[in-house]
């Protein structure tokens, strides 16, 4: 993601509070267990994640792993939530300190110092281990913890289309 791409991200999220959450259209893809997730994640998530829902959906049909996918692909961020302000952090040094991005990123998500860096690179596999405790399907927990990985390291794997097309969706929004 881009500097730019995570300061409109942060100015949406700003005014998240001024539009509203398509909650019926979540709760068509989603199970009640699911719902309740996606009913946990902050106000600027849930609308990033339909968000997301609407342009897989625009793109082709699209499978139900896929939309479920696309709603609790940052699920796992409720673990740690992080302010507009810290994402951003984590992604100016992301882009410009790379080394020093590698070191906050490993370990304890707990110091407050250290936690976007963590979330940023924990949160694909955080989100994959809540949908299978809430019963995600096999192809949506796969397609949620490989959703910010390099698409390209997939080529060969079965969900490479869906998971290419998640993350268009992802970027777009």
């Amino acid at each position: 993601m881009t500097a730019a791409y995570r300061i409109r991200q942060g100015v949406r999220a700003l005014f998240a509070f001024a539009r509203p959450i398509d909650r019926a259209l979540a709760a068509e893809y989603l199970t009640p267990p699911l719902l309740a997730l996606f009913d946990q994640m902050r106000r600027a998530e849930q609308q990033h994640s339909l968000n997301v829902l609407r342009s897989v959906l625009a793109q082709d049909q699209t499978p139900s792993d896929l939309a479920v996918a696309a709603l609790l692909h940052d699920v796992g961020k409720i673990r740690y939530p992080l302010a507009v302000w810290q994402k951003t952090v984590a992604v100016l040094v992301r882009a410009f300190l790379p080394t020093l991005f590698r070191r906050l990123s490993e370990g304890d998500p707990r110091p407050f110092w250290r936690r976007a860096f963590v979330v940023y690179v924990q949160h694909p596999a955080w989100s994959g281990d809540l949908l299978v405790q809430t019963g995600g399907s096999p192809d949506a927990v796969w397609l949620v913890t490989h959703h910010a990985d390099d698409v390209e390291q997939w080529r060969d794997h079965a969900l490479y289309p869906l998971l290419k097309r998640l993350q268009m969706a992802d970027d777009a929004n």
